[in-house]
């Protein structure tokens, strides 16, 4: 029988750590407008079970004092998790990644504000 989840974000969540097990994950809070998607945050968390759900989530970044409605999710590692240093690293590129292509978010776990999944295409130049 499957579980039942909130959020889109709750079933990934779970669905990683069972997977993978405890993990870091690197965060990219962002505006999204009609056609673009501003960088406004960004830090990471180390995973260390799959109780966490999206209202703890959303109460973390309460504390990031940025008005976003959209968070990327990245694995620092595909093998579980990493050093804060490694962690810091990678965020680092990351975001000096993402200031020049966004296109970089579709390779994201996307949420929006509510814990929905989001896909990230790009728009055809006119």
């Amino acid at each position: 029988m499957a579980a039942d989840y909130a959020t889109d974000f709750d079933e990934w969540l779970v669905q990683t750590f069972a997977q993978v097990g405890p993990f870091t994950m690197l965060i990219v809070l962002v505006e999204i407008g009609d056609t673009s998607a501003g960088l406004l945050r960004s830090s990471y968390l180390h995973v260390i079970g799959d109780e966490t759900r999206w209202p703890d989530i959303v109460q973390l970044f309460a504390d990031a004092g940025a008005a976003w409605n959209g968070a990327a999710f990245f694995q620092a590692d595909r093998a579980g998790l990493v050093r804060d240093e490694v962690a810091q690293d990678r965020l680092g590129s990351l975001m000096r990644h993402l200031h020049s292509d966004r296109s970089l978010l579709k390779h994201s776990e996307f949420f929006d504000g509510r814990g929905l999944r989001l896909k990230i295409e790009e728009i055809a130049p006119d």
